[in-house]
């Protein structure tokens, strides 16, 4: 869950100009200077939950024997080949020769075998369920690595892409909060808690080298990181909050919006009044209007997904309006009634922007509505995610392809229950095709919105501004990577 919210939660401040002399400005010349919010607190993504940690380090310092492109597809990465039975359950990878980790160490069969066991044996974090279907991991010689799965899961090679995919090596594993090592462009140069983190290229990299040595910086709030940007402190602005400062920047700067995987979820607990009833659950849906909450909170540059919890860079993503705005439509399921219910808001201020426009909304069509804000993280993990005390709250979901979590465990804080759900979220995982994996996931969405498990208000927009000359930025979000290598300011 940590990592699902890690992306868009803004929990620590930094000063406009506290860093600049310790990630490039002065101190190294041709650094790339990234800033962004959602500082991460360790560097150590096998203990910590959140999207702050492998976004700085996936595709900069770790890689995976496969990776996600832009289009959502696994490609080769560390390994340049794969056999897969026909059972699908038996994975035979072909490793890239000549690969070291940062610290010397060589990548082989024997070091991708201990971070697949590293993650089901030694990993706390818990997408470490990612490798509970992997069943055997042999080594057949020094770059051959066969991987035996209890079941066919197109999930898992998927998610070899991701953190749990990070290739490790048994002489790093003792220092990864503060030191990671791994195989990809970048070392890291210095980590500043709170502050930045510095990277600088990796000379023995097997690939094509950084364009640069990067850096991040991290900012309490969107007005202190265009700040930096108007002062040259920094290169770009990532994942932008504040869509009103748009208009005050000079005409030399470059705006790119992409789509995230951060579905802003109306979570509605489905296990207690009057949520347990699936007619008042779709009443909430018909009674938001999403284009305005869009309008108030991001001008329109939200990704509107139809209520669904599908970001458009899925397979699986139709286009479908699941919901339409229709108060007439939630009052006749209302049949009279008027709900007591109360929203418990954690205190970010995109849930607090939403919460106005929901509360006029719902008590438009019937409901009667109190609002209380919840100290996030603290008190919102107690009271909402761990003793599922609410009724209904706001919250964004951040981690790729998360539905099976979401909507297929019945103790998730959602209380969401459906035996046919998760009947077709395994056959999708276990599908022969990716066709029919498609076909069972598009089944299990539309059942889900039909029971009105929660409404999607709309996916988060990655609103990039860059000065003038950066180039190599790709704004849209498929997985939990942020590559620097690539970028560059000419």
């Amino acid at each position: 869950m940590l990592t699902a919210l890690g992306a868009v939660l803004l929990l620590t401040a930094c000063s406009a100009g506290s860093t600049a002399t310790q990630v490039g400005r002065v101190a190294g010349q041709g650094t790339l200077v990234l800033g962004t919010t959602g500082v991460p607190a360790s560097l150590d993504f096998t203990t910590t939950g959140g999207a702050a940690i492998p976004q700085a380090l996936m595709s900069n310092v770790y890689e995976g024997l496969v990776r996600i492109d832009a289009a959502g597809d696994v490609v080769p990465h560390l390994a340049t080949s794969w056999d897969v039975t026909e059972e699908a359950t038996v994975y035979t990878f072909h490793l890239r020769e000549g690969v070291t980790f940062s610290d010397g160490s060589p990548f082989n069969a024997e070091s991708a075998k201990f971070s697949i066991e590293y993650v089901r044996e030694s990993w706390t974090n818990g997408l470490k369920a990612q490798m509970d279907v992997v069943s055997g991991v042999e080594v057949l010689d020094e770059h051959t690595l066969r991987v035996t799965l209890s079941r066919p899961s197109h999930h898992w090679l998927w998610s070899m892409g991701t953190l749990t995919g990070a290739m490790m090596t048994p002489t790093g594993v003792d220092r990864l909060a503060t030191t990671p090592v791994g195989t990809g462009p970048y070392l890291l140069g210095r980590f500043a808690v709170g502050e930045s983190i510095s990277f600088t290229r990796n000379p023995d990299y097997w690939g094509e080298p950084a364009k640069e040595n990067a850096a991040i910086r991290y900012f309490a709030d969107a007005t202190s990181a265009v700040n930096a940007l108007r002062s040259d402190d920094i290169d770009l602005v990532w994942a932008m909050q504040a869509p009103e400062l748009l208009d005050t920047l000079p005409e030399e700067y470059n705006v790119e919006v992409g789509t995230t995987n951060g579905e802003v979820l109306i979570s509605m607990n489905n296990r207690r009044a009057p949520f347990d009833d699936p007619d008042v659950r779709r009443a909430v849906l018909h009674a938001v209007d999403r284009e305005a909450v869009n309008q108030v909170v991001w001008e329109g540059l939200a990704t509107d997904t139809g209520a669904a919890p599908v970001p458009p860079t899925d397979p699986w993503f139709t286009g479908e309006d699941f919901a339409p705005y229709d108060p007439d439509r939630a009052r006749e399921l209302l049949d009279g009634r008027t709900p007591a219910i109360t929203i418990s808001l954690p205190s970010l201020p995109y849930a607090q922007n939403i919460s106005e426009l929901l509360y006029s909304q719902l008590r438009d069509v019937g409901f009667e509505v109190t609002l209380e804000t919840v100290e996030f993280p603290a008190v919102w993990l107690a009271e909402v995610m761990t003793s599922k005390n609410y009724d209904m709250s706001i919250i964004a979901h951040v981690e790729a392809r998360d539905i099976p979590a979401l909507f297929g465990n019945p103790d998730y804080y959602l209380g969401y229950d459906n035996e046919s759900v998760r009947a077709d979220l395994l056959a999708a995982d276990t599908a022969v095709t990716v066709e029919e994996q498609v076909d069972h996931m598009e089944e299990a969405v539309a059942t889900i919105m039909s029971d009105a498990g929660a409404l999607t208000v709309f996916n988060l927009p990655n609103i990039v501004v860059t000065s003038p000359g950066v180039t190599g930025v790709t704004p849209t979000v498929v997985t939990d990577a942020l590559a620097l290598a690539g970028m560059e300011k000419q």
